[in-house]
């Protein structure tokens, strides 16, 4: 066990490198794209839009011919800074307004234990891999099927009512692994 040489975060992760329009480069030249999707509320929908959404979801799975990982990120919202602001606020109030202050308070704190409270992201990833190209050739035949894939999955999605959101920059890339990574730091700093 002494002799096991710990490896570094670099050497951990598969990630070779971001491209310039946020795709992702593997170590064993798998490319991947991520994109994130914000749901409608299909429980608000009527009777006939929740038809039409289903159905739209059905062309959906039948036009995506190809695979894709669909990731939920859910993590407790911080409800430290509304609390505070709660107790601020009922100090000067007589004490059936601070009752009723502290008794929200533990209600919204239950919620939050029991995971009722939580925040969703919402995260589909596409993935090509190389068959024996050439790496330049490769590289832009990759891009050009992960984007293909992208509007593909755009076009039907946002039939749905969903909004379809591309990381096509290293800047939001990072930012979103950063989240996958580290989510007590991420979910704290929002």
């Amino acid at each position: 066990m002494e002799n096991q040489k710990s490896k570094s975060v670099q050497e951990w992760l598969p990630i070779q490198r971001i491209l310039e329009n946020g795709i992702i480069q593997l170590k064993d030249n798998t490319y991947i794209k991520i994109i994130k999707i914000k749901p409608i509320n299909f429980n608000l929908k009527s009777e006939l839009e929740k038809e039409a959404i289903l159905n739209s979801y059905k062309l959906f799975l039948k036009t995506c011919n190809f695979n894709f990982q669909i990731l939920i990120q859910s993590n407790k919202e911080d409800l430290s800074k509304h609390i505070q602001a709660v107790n601020q606020n009922s100090i000067q109030e007589d004490k059936n307004i601070q009752e009723i202050s502290k008794q929200y308070i533990e209600y919204i704190q239950n919620l939050n234990h029991d995971k009722k409270s939580s925040s969703k992201n919402f995260y589909i990833i596409l993935k090509y891999r190389n068959e024996n190209r050439e790496i330049t050739e490769f590289e832009e035949y990759a891009i050009e099927d992960l984007n293909d894939k992208y509007f593909k999955i755009k076009d039907c999605l946002s039939r749905c009512g969903n909004i379809v959101t591309d990381f096509n920059q290293q800047k939001e890339m990072l930012f979103i692994l950063f989240s996958f990574l580290n989510t007590r730091i991420y979910f704290s700093q929002i």
